[in-house]
């Protein structure tokens, strides 16, 4: 099989200085929500490839990838410069094991997000099929600044859509908003505001939570749940913790 697919860039979104949407028409074979593929450019005679989640659910085209504009690396400082019609590389084939089928059972389903992380949930929410397995979902989404929490019009149309099993909670930490909550998610669950906030009890017997984003936020959510009784998750031993760090 062949390493890369020639694609074309359909539409560029910049939400800010730093994070970006790109829209690219590639034939690649098909995939799970919340897998993600490598994209690719040549530079200086040499590929230069990195994997992005996919938003965008299965059979949905054109594929979608969000990213943060990384100035000293080596791929983004190129990317930001595309615009409709360009030319771009994709892997052929989706990776990854973010996906329902890898999620156990459980009554209650938590997202947890930071920055870029909350694109493979993104796209598992729009795809609509959790809905049939879990009574209730919630996603966290944590920024900085109100102008990183993207998607906010995706994420409504979703609370909209299932007003009585979906919740949002918001985190911005630098800038204070009446909508959004203060701080870190560790915090958060620690003194109870989560949970409040959500409408949904934190227990081990029926939750189940995927973290996604910032490695820090991963590991300092993953050890606060494992004090309330929660465990990593694997295939060979079953738990209540699904991870994935973005870098």
């Amino acid at each position: 099989m062949a390493a890369w697919i020639h694609g074309k860039v359909v539409d560029h979104k910049r939400w800010n200085e730093k994070l970006h949407t790109l829209y690219i028409d590639a034939a690649i074979e098909p995939h799970q929500a919340g897998q993600f593929v490598k994209i690719g450019l040549e530079i200086d005679g040499e590929i230069i490839g990195r994997p992005y989640s996919l938003l965008n659910p299965p059979r949905h085209t054109p594929l979608e990838i969000y990213y943060i504009h990384v100035p000293q690396g080596q791929l983004t400082p190129r990317l930001i410069q595309l615009e409709a019609g360009d030319d771009i590389l994709v892997s052929p084939r989706a990776n990854g094991f973010m996906v329902l089928d890898e999620i156990p059972q459980a009554k209650h389903l938590w997202f947890m997000a930071t920055g870029t992380g909350v694109g493979p949930f993104l796209a598992i929410l729009d795809e609509g099929k959790l809905w049939a397995r879990f009574e209730r979902v919630v996603l966290v989404y944590a920024v900085r600044t109100l102008s990183e929490l993207s998607y906010q019009e995706r994420i409504a149309a979703l609370a909209a859509a299932n007003p009585e099993r979906f919740a949002f909670v918001p985190f911005i930490s630098r800038e204070t908003w009446p909508f959004a909550q203060p701080g870190r998610i560790p915090q958060a669950i620690e003194n109870g505001s989560l949970e409040m906030a959500a409408g949904t009890p934190i227990r081990a017997e029926d939750s189940h939570f995927v973290l996604c984003g910032n490695p820090a936020m991963v590991e300092d959510v993953t050890q606060c749940l494992i004090g309330r009784g929660f465990k990593k998750h694997r295939r060979r031993d079953p738990g209540h913790i699904t991870t994935e760090s973005y870098w």
